[in-house]
């Protein structure tokens, strides 16, 4: 299946180039035969499973983990996503929080949960017979701290847009033309990574997170974070917010909105939202 997208203007991407690795996915995809794609709902996971639909129709389908770590709110959203773009989906368990390596949140927490998840998706491609597992990391991704990538290795997960040498931004706007839903959603992560490494990760810290980032959603804001630092939470809002934020009133707001969930002092970062800031006092 060809996907109709028009390439036009697109600021500072050239389109030839654009269109050329959009192909490139596609036919990587093409190639695979049948897939289980990794979709945890954000702009490069859902932009993946779009192209593995446009490109091999039912023979590709989107799994998300059905974890406590991902907010209720982000599996509806996966779930619309899917039914709007026309691509299957399901749901799976995973058991991250049965792991006393994922509980204790060291550094490479995130492979824990990333092992988890690619075992479970191999279990399924087996008693289904799909032969290749496929993720949405991107060209990007690769410079940052990012432990899951070495569990895709170990399980032999590919990574099509790397492939294709697809960046962020560049999925954005291919997703943008082809009128997908999602390719501006801000950046998502799980609820874990708002725990400092070190402090245990529990399912009672990360819904007390998630009732916090729900109620600063509903403010208004559009990208930021709430860290947890034990009885202090510190918010990231993003800089292009952040004047809307800094207001006796909203202090006054986020105050009622974070005191009935624990935390006796309630912080605003200066620096504003940063992705992966927890991540800063790490030797790579």
């Amino acid at each position: 299946m060809a996907a109709l997208i028009q390439f036009g203007q697109t600021g500072s991407l050239d389109s030839a180039i654009l269109a050329a690795k959009q192909e490139k996915l596609f036919a990587a995809l093409r190639a695979m035969d049948r897939v289980i794609v990794a979709y945890s709902g954000g702009t490069d996971s859902a932009y993946l499973a779009w192209a593995a639909h446009q490109a091999l129709g039912d023979r590709a389908v989107a799994i998300t983990a059905d974890s406590a770590s991902i907010p209720e709110s982000h599996k509806k959203d996966a779930a619309e996503y899917a039914r709007v773009c026309g691509f299957r989906h399901e749901f799976i368990p995973t058991f991250e929080f049965e792991n006393p390596d994922y509980i204790k949140n060291d550094a490479d927490r995130c492979f824990h949960c990333k092992d988890e998840l690619f075992l479970r998706l191999e279990l399924l491609a087996s008693e289904r017979g799909i032969p290749e597992i496929i993720y949405g990391v991107n060209k990007d991704d690769l410079g940052d701290y990012r432990p899951g990538q070495k569990a895709a290795r170990i399980h032999q997960v590919k990574a099509p847009l790397v492939e294709a040498e697809l960046t962020k931004a560049e999925i954005r706007e291919l997703a943008r033309q082809a009128g997908l839903p999602f390719w501006d959603r801000p950046a998502a992560a799980c609820l874990s990574s708002r725990i400092p490494y070190g402090t245990p990760v529990t399912v009672e810290t990360i819904q007390t997170v998630e009732a916090g980032e729900e109620a600063v959603k509903a403010l208004g804001f559009r990208q930021f974070r709430v860290r947890y630092h034990g009885d202090m939470v510190r918010i990231e809002i993003a800089p292009e917010e952040l004047e809307k934020a800094l207001s006796l009133e909203m202090a006054g707001k986020l105050t009622a909105i974070f005191k009935p969930l624990g935390f006796h002092y309630v912080t605003l970062d200066l620096e504003g939202y940063r992705q992966g800031s927890l991540n800063a006092g790490i030797a790579h």
